[in-house]
């Protein structure tokens, strides 16, 4: 007699106590060393990244580890510890190496296994943050995109995100992934002028550099799946908390700025489009958790999960950043207010890992229906 089919897991969209606590002390760190008039002087200097507040993440909060087992010295938590650290980083647009050197990359080298070798001392290393690494593909790299992304350690990989500061370069080749060093000799890194100036691009070339060979060719697509899969479903999360900033801050101007001796945000017209701006924060919410949940537990449909919230929380961020610019009148258009921030971080974010259209032709593809 066949036994009953057991029906899926109801994925948990809430957040746990400890989850609540993370993100206290990760907002607390952020609101100390991340404000706005900060993050925009990082963007006119020369080092975007504050090494002290990535050093306070990283170490002091142990951000950078939560991925890794403890056995490797990292916390051993999971993606949904992380879905929350980078709904905080989205939420103040923080410059810091985050989602590609802690969720990528790492999830990249956890999907190689092994305790013990060039890996594991690695993953350690990662975990700790005394170093940083990132995956040597194009930002706009989708996870069904892995095998495409092949290079060889004799070329030119253009708009790798964060790689003008790493430490390591993860380089998918035909041959194998191989970690090389960033000051290799071999290796030159050019920054490119990207639109989001709190997340540097560069384009990395590559003469014959030295490398650790980490794993074979099927071995390495894999484990690059993996980690463009972790990557694009933890970026949901910095979607959702740039879209709830978003919210948030226009909500409070409109009703601190008078027109005709009112709140501007009582005229109905404005209330709807807020109203409407909620219902999407709300659902990308939903979404965004979701796929952190997946991610968390293995889950088979984690792929899906990922392809649905990155689908819709693309174009909710971007709705709220740009509701935010116009609902701010002038003042949205300077310099020194922040929103234009929040608004290139959108518009880069739409298109990292996928746009929503490629994720919506893999949703078509799961479910056997034609493409949008």
């Amino acid at each position: 007699m066949t036994a009953p089919a057991q029906p899926p897991a109801t994925p948990d969209l809430l957040y746990s106590q400890d989850e609540e606590d993370l993100r206290a002390a990760v907002r607390a760190l952020l609101a100390d060393r991340a404000d706005a008039p900060t993050v925009i002087a990082a963007t006119e200097s020369d080092t975007p990244y504050d090494q002290l507040l990535w050093s306070s993440l990283a170490t002091g909060i142990g951000a950078a580890g939560l991925l890794v087992p403890e056995k490797l010295g990292g916390q051993g938590v999971s993606h949904r510890e992380a879905a929350v650290v980078m709904e905080e980083l989205g939420r103040t647009v923080a410059p810091a190496p985050y989602l590609t050197s802690s969720v990528v990359a790492t999830e990249t080298l956890l999907a190689l296994g092994g305790e013990d070798g060039p890996v594991a001392a690695l993953l350690g290393e990662l975990a700790s943050g005394a170093r940083t690494a990132v995956l040597a593909v194009p930002f706009a790299t989708p996870p069904a995109g892995a095998a495409a992304a092949l290079t060889s350690r004799d070329g030119t990989v253009r708009g790798v995100a964060d790689a003008a500061v790493a430490d390591v370069l993860l380089v998918p080749t035909a041959e194998g992934l191989y970690a090389v060093e960033a000051a290799d000799p071999g290796v030159a890194v050019q920054p490119l002028v990207p639109l989001d100036l709190t997340r540097p691009l560069a384009a990395v070339t590559l003469t014959g550099a030295a490398g650790t060979l980490l794993a074979d060719v099927d071995a390495s697509v894999a484990a690059v799946r993996r980690g463009l899969l972790a990557g694009a479903g933890l970026l949901a999360s910095e979607q959702l908390g740039l879209a709830e900033w978003c919210l948030t801050e226009t909500v409070r101007y409109t009703r601190e700025r008078h027109q005709f001796n009112r709140p501007v945000g009582s005229f109905q017209s404005l209330k709807h489009r807020m109203a409407q701006l909620w219902l999407e924060v709300v659902s990308a919410r939903a979404a965004a958790r979701n796929a952190a949940d997946a991610l968390a537990t293995r889950s088979p449909d984690a792929p899906l999960a990922v392809a649905v919230a990155q689908a819709y929380c693309s174009g909710a961020a971007v709705h709220a950043a740009e509701e935010c610019v116009q609902l701010h009148g002038g003042i949205g258009m300077t310099w020194e207010h922040p929103a234009h921030l929040y608004l290139k971080r959108a518009k880069a974010d739409s298109i990292a890992y996928g746009t929503a259209g490629h994720h919506r032709q893999a949703v078509a593809e799961s479910a056997e229906l034609p493409a949008p």
